[in-house]
């Protein structure tokens, strides 16, 4: 179980810095394409990986939906939420995309309450609310104006991904997990696509290595993540997702020579912080609940 353990803890935290990585490449793009046209391509790059493994397993047959409705609406959310990603990290830093979008495990534990009927006590509020004091902090006034458009976006792509992992909730019991992963970046590729049809550029001959580098990082993440999940417990490596954070901080200081402000670090302390104290809550609430996927699913 130690052994298990450590290997779960060495894989979450490469997949995290694999993920990081990736939104690197897709900030770059972003100063080249539109939103949408870059999130497009996270979908269509994605695609083969996520699609060979399935078929060469001979598990086609589990790619069949069963709720249509329901990956419809996630396959909207998707677009949105990486929409509005791929925005904020092209106009803020990534270290300030991430401070803000770390609070989605909050918004989840909120929305589970009207959504799914689930019991939050008063501690656990009481860390949403400081929690998203914590935002509220990174979303200070700054020339008289209350929310820059990227922190904006941040927290809607925030709340769109707690909606999806919500929607994820309700569709893991009747649809397998090869149909969500596959589906979902489908349905991404296509709903991003035809948005992004206004306002698309050719692809540059020079950006294509970026390109395959996206999609290998997508699913090597993708990977990585799974095995820790499978090798070590929910409580164990998801505390580690933060660390997502100190790469925002180190990626943008060696592509764009950014560092944080003290507002974003303190705002950012305070909401994992506030993460990490529910996700113990949840560990002694309910210490043999599997995770339903991956956060990048």
């Amino acid at each position: 179980m130690h052994t298990n353990n450590l290997r779960g803890i060495a894989l979450m935290l490469l997949a995290v810095a694999v993920f990081s990585v990736m939104d690197a490449l897709l900030k770059v793009l972003a100063g080249r394409y539109a939103p949408m046209q870059v999130a497009f391509l996270r979908g269509i790059t994605s695609l083969p990986f996520v699609l060979l493994p399935i078929l060469l397993r001979g598990r086609a047959s589990r790619l069949r939906i069963v709720n249509l409705k329901l990956h419809l609406f996630r396959g909207a959310l998707s677009v949105l939420m990486l929409g509005s990603f791929i925005f904020a990290v092209r106009e803020s830093s990534l270290a300030t995309t991430y401070s803000i979008f770390m609070c989605a495990p909050l918004v989840v534990a909120a929305l589970a309450v009207p959504m799914l009927g689930e019991t939050v006590g008063r501690q656990r509020w009481a860390a949403i609310c400081v929690g998203l004091a914590g935002v509220l902090l990174m979303l200070r006034p700054e020339g008289g104006d209350w929310v820059s458009v990227g922190s904006l976006a941040a927290v809607v792509a925030a709340v769109c991904y707690s909606l999806a992992v919500i929607t994820l909730r309700v569709l893991s019991r009747t649809d397998t997990n090869e149909s969500m992963v596959f589906w979902l970046m489908a349905m991404l590729a296509i709903g991003a696509g035809l948005l992004s049809i206004p306002g698309w550029r050719p692809l540059q001959q020079a950006d294509w290595p970026l390109l395959a580098g996206l999609g290998l990082a997508g699913a090597l993440g993708q990977y990585l993540i799974t095995e820790a999940f499978r090798n070590a417990p929910v409580a164990v490596v998801t505390p580690l997702e933060y660390t997502a954070l100190v790469w925002g901080v180190v990626l943008d200081f060696a592509i764009w020579q950014v560092l944080p402000g003290a507002a974003t670090l303190l705002g950012g302390a305070v909401v994992v912080g506030a993460g990490l104290y529910l996700i113990r809550r949840e560990a002694l609430r309910r210490p043999a609940a599997p995770p339903a996927t991956s956060p990048e699913s």
